[in-house]
């Protein structure tokens, strides 16, 4: 039987085989094919009212808004970095998750909480659109509209009562639209310290969840109240005007440290000076400056042909951080003729003071300031100082935020602006910071500095060569005894050539800015156009901090 059976197969394949191809070449040569219809394509001013409902949210933002920019190959990046952007954020959630399981431990009988698997899986969210905001802040400003309809593998472990509990999410799908703020701009890389992030409205958020094997999530009733509690939880900590602020870089590295106080200097007098005229006498005065200041020293008058001189003059210097910086004073002999003879020197730490609370210091003049010098030991008098350090007041503009694990959550100014509120009197600093200028030109040449001028003062920048859009980033101080509600500060903006000329500067715009304004809000931070200049703009941020 089995030969028969070998010997019919072959038989079967030898006849089938050449039949089977007669057959189809026939079909392929005769048989008429029809057209395929070409797909119908519609503008969307054409679809009826309920066909564009139904298709209104899939189309991406950068096709309904024009504020939004297509980013396509920026989604190819997430995409061929998204291997290495999941083990990075799934070690965020574990580091950041791990204390909180911790706290849970030895309550409700519960022995362990650990991630048995942890992965965000292998599709990478999409951003269906990119809006880049522009402000007068060292900052970039980002509004992405992400959609993630993700496959992770998230199984966490809960052993309760020595009884192993698994649940399993699964099916995430999350559509938010937050802002990510990369601030403040330093020149360090990556050139912004912190990244803030806030959320623009609520995020749709839809999830599986897994226990004992079946989805809790298909309970009726359970599923809505999850997704309105997720929704309620997170708009409430991260909805704008609240934040999520990660820190990249460290503090210390890139804070600029602005000026926290004031401190009162009055020079009484100095006895038993050196003497260095040929009559037995000297002509002192007095340098007086803070470490890690690059500010002009402030100088007393000379007092001519004496050893005990006597001053009774005030000054004040602005403080940044009244724990590490000191005084530095210096006591001069004026010389007509060539450089000025030092008599001695001494420092005072500032930590030494109590705010608001005045301090007379009797000070041994030394050499120098170094105290291993052997020749600190020869006398050279001793000068009489009253000093006060006042802080300035708390500032509208601070901050209140909670650490949360490496994080901070910041609420809003908005939400304190109403709780401070600067009073308009009282001595104060002045604080003007020229971060830079757009589109001024000169009908000579281009090398635009600025002058900040105040009362009768003029201070100046460095000169930026050949450019019409200048980055100066300088900030000039005003002491002042009283806040200046009536009046006006004047910044001008020169060019200067470099080269010996008949025409050698040339003015590029001026403007004149109330400061009023800065006085009850504490800060403005404005762009201004500059008058007699055709389409130049100038970058100011103006601050006024009272005692």
């Amino acid at each position: 039987m089995g030969f028969f059976s070998s010997l019919l197969g072959i038989l079967g394949f030898g006849i089938g085989f050449p039949f089977g191809l007669f057959v189809g070449f026939y079909l392929f040569i005769y048989s008429q094919f029809e057209d395929v219809e070409d797909l119908i394509v519609k503008p969307l001013t054409e679809l009826d009212t309920v066909a564009l409902e139904d298709l209104m949210p899939d189309i991406p933002l950068w096709v309904k808004s024009p504020d939004y920019d297509r980013v396509e190959w920026l989604n190819k990046f997430i995409s061929d970095m998204w291997p290495f952007l999941d083990k990075a954020i799934c070690n965020i959630i574990r580091s950041t998750a791990e204390p909180i399981f911790a706290e849970y431990i030895g309550k409700f009988k519960i022995e362990s909480i650990k991630f048995k698997n942890l992965s965000l899986g292998n599709t990478p969210p999409t951003i269906h659109g990119l809006k880049v905001c522009e402000t007068n802040e060292r900052e970039l400003v980002m509004e992405p509209a992400v959609r993630w309809a993700g496959n992770p593998n998230i199984i966490i472990s809960v052993i309760i009562s020595s009884v192993e509990v698994t649940i399993q999410l699964v099916d995430l799908q999350v559509f938010a639209v937050p802002r990510v703020t990369l601030k403040p701009l330093v020149p360090t890389i990556p050139c912004f310290a912190s990244i803030v992030v806030s959320l623009m409205e609520k995020p749709h958020i839809d999830f599986g969840l897994n226990l004992l094997g079946a989805d809790i999530m298909s309970v009726p009733g359970l599923y809505r109240y999850v997704q309105e509690r997720i929704k309620k939880e997170v708009a409430s900590l991260y909805l704008w005007p609240k934040s999520l602020e990660i820190p990249i870089l460290d503090a210390s590295t890139v804070a600029i440290k602005k000026p926290v106080g004031i401190l009162h200097v009055k020079v009484v007098r100095a006895t038993k000076l050196l003497k260095m005229d040929l009559l037995g006498l000297s002509d002192p005065y007095v340098k007086l400056s803070l470490t890690g200041e690059k500010l002009p020293s402030k100088k007393t008058t000379i007092k001519k042909k004496t050893l005990n001189p006597e001053w009774n003059e005030d000054f004040k210097l602005s403080v940044k951080d009244p724990q590490s910086q000191m005084l530095l004073i210096n006591v001069y002999d004026w010389d007509k003729v060539g450089s000025h003879d030092r008599l001695g020197a001494q420092i005072f730490p500032l930590k030494m003071l109590k705010p608001n609370e005045a301090k007379e210091v009797t000070l041994d003049l030394l050499k120098d300031t170094s105290v291993s010098d052997p020749s600190n030991k020869k006398p050279r008098g001793q000068i009489l100082l009253e000093l006060t350090y006042a802080p300035f007041r708390e500032d509208n503009n601070a901050s209140f935020s909670d650490r949360l694990d490496g994080y901070t959550r910041k609420d809003s100014v908005l939400e304190r602006a109403s709780s401070n509120i600067l009073s308009p009197t009282g001595a104060g600093l002045l604080l003007v910071t020229v971060q830079g200028a757009h589109d001024v030109e000169g009908s000579r040449h281009n090398n635009p500095y600025v002058l900040v001028i105040f009362r009768g003062e003029t201070k100046k920048s460095k000169m930026v060569r050949k450019t019409r859009d200048p980055l100066w980033n300088e900030e000039f101080q005003f002491l002042l005894e009283e806040p200046p509600l009536q009046e006006k500060i004047h910044i001008k903006v020169m060019s200067k050539r470099t080269s010996i000329s008949f025409h050698s500067k040339e003015s590029l715009g001026h403007v004149d800015i109330n400061l009023a304004d800065v006085v009850h809000n504490g800060r403005i931070n404005q762009k201004y156009h500059l008058i007699d200049s055709k389409n130049g703009v100038i970058h100011v941020e103006l601050r006024w901090k009272t005692i």
